[in-house]
């Protein structure tokens, strides 16, 4: 099966030639507090998304998702949780959780009126995955690189897949029968850690969801809508056949591209570190 693809956007246009082209799910970013603290000082999308474009985009879909990220569990959680569900999400997202409390308040709002989706992206939500997933009541997990690296004091987010801290946690999930996904791919051929390797590391681990990154399609560079569509038409054409590809790999395929990929990083890390 293939992944899940999901991209961040609020524009109309964009979402609706995203969906066109296959991809899953249509992201509004509403997460604000504590993004710029932590991630100021790197390349990350800081989104200026609002709960208006959720009810632009959301009556337009007919095949894709909307999904939403919140803001982390705070005094304003239910009053943006609800207007959120009201506004049209099929899905909402909550990052930077950090015990089994955060998640138990965030279900509690959410109260199965809608999908959930848990943002694993600090350290205190590894030490306390355990408990989160016997607890469970939540429909999906997404394991948020950006931020965990940061979590974990390393310089290169795909240290956490060389290292073996994404298979550690994808195992754990992989024992609830929860769905699960982690971090983003860049356009084939693209990305300091090549895109192919990172898919292959999807299909490895059973992840079934990810992120399109920038680099995938990056719209302030584009000219027009024209040229978005065929960027959106060429690079999900070759994602997919890719894919189909990775399908019919086979374990040794998957094992010598893990050590190919941790080889990989460790030469980006000494290069980071020079």
């Amino acid at each position: 099966m293939f992944l899940k693809l999901m991209y961040i956007t609020n524009s109309v246009d964009v979402a609706l030639i995203a969906e066109k082209y296959g991809v899953d799910r249509i992201w509004i970013d509403l997460e604000t507090l504590g993004k710029q603290e932590r991630q100021g000082h790197i390349d990350s999308v800081k989104s200026k998304h609002s709960i208006n474009d959720i009810k632009k985009i959301s009556p337009k879909l007919t095949k894709s998702e909307m999904l939403v990220r919140v803001n982390p569990i705070n005094p304003c959680s239910k009053e943006e949780i609800d207007k959120v569900i009201e506004a049209g999400a099929d899905i909402i997202m909550l990052p930077m959780w950090k015990s089994l409390d955060d998640v138990k308040n965030f279900l509690t709002i959410v109260d199965k009126r809608v999908k959930t989706t848990l943002l694993l992206e600090t350290k205190e939500a590894v030490e306390c995955l355990d408990e989160v997933l016997e607890n469970g009541g939540f429909d999906e997990i997404h394991i948020g690189l950006n931020d965990l690296h940061l979590s974990y004091h390393l310089k290169f987010m795909f240290e956490l897949l060389a290292n073996g801290t994404v298979e550690k946690i994808c195992n754990k999930i992989k024992n609830y029968n929860i769905p699960y996904g982690f971090g983003g791919v860049a356009r084939l051929g693209e990305g300091t850690l090549p895109a192919e390797k990172i898919i292959m590391e999807h299909y490895r681990l059973g992840s079934s969801r990810a992120i399109l990154s920038r680099s995938f399609c990056n719209v302030d560079k584009t000219a027009s809508l024209d040229e978005v569509k065929e960027i959106f038409k060429e690079n999900m054409k070759t994602q997919r056949l890719f894919e189909e590809k990775v399908m019919k790999m086979s374990k040794k395929d998957f094992e010598n591209n893990k050590d190919e990929l941790s080889n990989c990083v460790e030469k980006i890390v000494k290069q980071m570190e020079a």
